[in-house]
């Protein structure tokens, strides 16, 4: 049997060519669509962002149902990076920034489309840290569709009283409070979320309830704090009839505290369908590395929409039932054994909340890996050819419309194929390792290496090339920046068996298992035709299903 050679490009060549391959991917990730002024707005770091950087957010809201406004008070400890006077600050239409202050000092600001420029009297000092104070109001973004149409939802329960949420991920939390809503900067030092609601409502946010306290009759504000780094789009309100349940889970770190807020008459639902929280725990610690947040806890809270990965407060809204709505997306009969958002939204502590990229073009980075997930947690307690059948199963979903990498700098993600597609490129590399065990290992390094950053789509890329010592730029090429799949074409002439890749860029050149008479066996193939050396028949040549390419008999 041949054994995959992995090394076959030097590693240290893959990065000095990354001028050449940056221009390729401009020409593979083209797409015709009109850009605004608000789009570079809200997707360019232009000068007015990058001369500081949030350290902290503390927020306090206070929504009002019957209006469906809400207004609220921003503090963000900012350090200064370099020398600059004026400030972009997100604040989406139709909501209103109020006042502004450094520190006392009162500062005028203007306003473009869903942006604020405030203007400082003097740069303040690099090194420096300070707190901007902002003020705002008004009517907000009412959420049709959440969590796909995002904005803040007002609805109620099945006994008829309000239940509220906020879903932004992509629309972006400047939907519903001021501040730099830009993926690359994540607040370090983490954030506070103060949520003044009525005394007979309950109000749920992001890590550990710091407080309550009744601050005017009739009224409780409620305090939630994260110590780690966090999205924009992850500092999520809740507000409903809450009760709540806990657990502890032993995990790589120690005590895990898992708590669980759902509506009063669902509670013994809830302690039913969450015992498949430890589950999952054990199945993404064992391949992904510590559970990323010990300190701010594990959270699932009941929400007025199906579900989103918002951090340490993950939103649950499947019904407490098992497959995605009660279907098996993957029509594998797998996807029926568990809970489709505890586990794909769980998944993203690790993927898009531990690792966040920095532009929303690289999104399938969150989606792809999430999405495989689904198959880890299918493998670990199902096993591997249950995980396969999964992961293959989902191919059928897969659109091949548009390139999974959007365009940067506009606030733009690419196709939806980042979640299936993205899913099966990943088994895909599972499958270059032949050896599942590293590939785990892989996995884990991969939380450990990019641990609370904001990263790269090119950066992810390079990891993976370094994990397999072989230049990966093609299978990324092929598999993000175009919509072809690449097919293994086979042909027999004069007494030799041939093989090649074709539907595929020019430069792709990945291995790729088949089964010669139910035998494994390595096949290296380029766009070139190139003979089978083992001299198998052509008919007795079938591809290995855990490969997503095509595959062609010419005749």
């Amino acid at each position: 049997m041949n054994q995959l050679i992995p090394f076959r490009f030097p590693i240290y060549l893959i990065f000095l060519v990354s001028l050449f391959a940056g221009q390729a991917k401009a020409q593979l990730n083209s797409q015709a669509k009109a850009y605004t002024y608000k789009d570079t707005l809200r997707g360019t770091l232009l000068p007015e962002r990058t001369w500081w950087d949030v350290r902290h957010y503390a927020i306090h809201v206070e929504p009002d149902y019957t209006k469906k406004s809400i207004e609220g008070k921003v503090d963000m400890q900012i350090k200064i990076l370099s020398a600059g006077k004026v400030m972009q600050i997100d604040l989406q239409e139709p909501m209103q920034l109020e006042k502004a202050y450094w520190g006392e000092e009162s500062l005028t600001y203007t306003r473009k489309g869903n942006a604020y420029f405030i203007e400082f009297s003097k740069s303040p000092a690099i090194g420096s840290e300070g707190k901007l104070a902002l003020k705002f109001s008004g009517q907000v973004q009412v959420a049709v569709r959440p969590p796909w149409d995002g904005g803040w939802i007002f609805s109620k329960d099945k006994l008829g009283r309000p239940w509220m949420s906020v879903a932004c991920q992509g629309l972006g939390a400047s939907v519903w409070f001021p501040c730099k809503d830009h993926q690359s900067d994540e607040p370090e030092m983490g954030a506070t979320l103060k949520i003044s609601v009525a005394d007979s409502l309950v109000a749920v946010g992001n890590g550990r309830l710091k407080g309550k306290h009744v601050y005017e009759p009739g009224k409780t504000a409620w305090e939630w704090e994260v110590k780690n780094p966090i999205n924009n789009y992850n500092i999520i309100p809740y507000i409903g009839k809450y009760v709540q349940f806990s657990e502890k889970y032993v995990g790589e770190k120690g005590n895990l505290d898992c708590d669980y807020w759902v509506l009063d008459y669902e509670l013994e639902a809830a302690k039913k369908q969450f015992t498949q929280v430890k589950p999952m725990l054990q199945a993404f610690e064992n391949w992904f590395g510590p559970y990323p947040f010990y300190e701010d806890g594990f959270k699932l809270v009941q929400a007025p929409h199906l579900g989103m990965e918002h951090q340490s407060a993950v939103a649950y809204g499947n019904g407490f039932q098992n497959g995605y709505r009660g279907r098996d997306l993957s029509g594998s009969g797998w996807g029926l054994k568990w809970d489709f958002i505890i586990v794909h939204e769980s998944g993203h502590e690790w993927f898009g909340n531990n690792i966040t990229t920095k532009d929303l073009a690289d999104m399938w980075v969150h989606e792809g890996f999430t999405n495989y997930s689904e198959t880890v947690f299918t493998n670990h307690h199902y096993g591997k050819e249950a995980g396969d059948a999964y992961v293959q199963g989902t191919r059928k979903l897969i659109q091949n419309d548009i390139p999974i990498i959007g365009k940067y700098g506009l606030n733009e993600e690419g196709s939806g194929d980042m979640y299936y597609k993205g899913g099966n490129l990943v088994h895909l590399i599972r499958q270059l390792f032949n050896n599942d065990e590293k590939f785990r290992q892989a996995l884990r390094e991969m939380n450990a290496e990019f641990y609370h950053k904001t990263i790269s789509s090119d950066d992810v890329e390079h990891f993976w090339s370094v994990q397999l010592k072989r230049d990966l730029r093609p299978l990324f090429d092929q598999y993000l920046r175009s919509t072809q799949i690449p097919t293994l074409e086979i042909k027999a002439e004069k007494n030799k068996v041939y093989c090649r890749w074709a539907d595929c860029i020019p430069a792709f050149n990945i291995p790729v298992r088949v089964f010669v008479n139910g035998q494994p066996q390595w096949l290296e193939p380029t766009i070139q035709w190139k003979v089978i050396e083992s001299r198998p028949k052509a008919e007795e040549i079938t591809v290995d299903k855990n490969f997503y390419v095509g595959f062609r008999m010419l005749r």
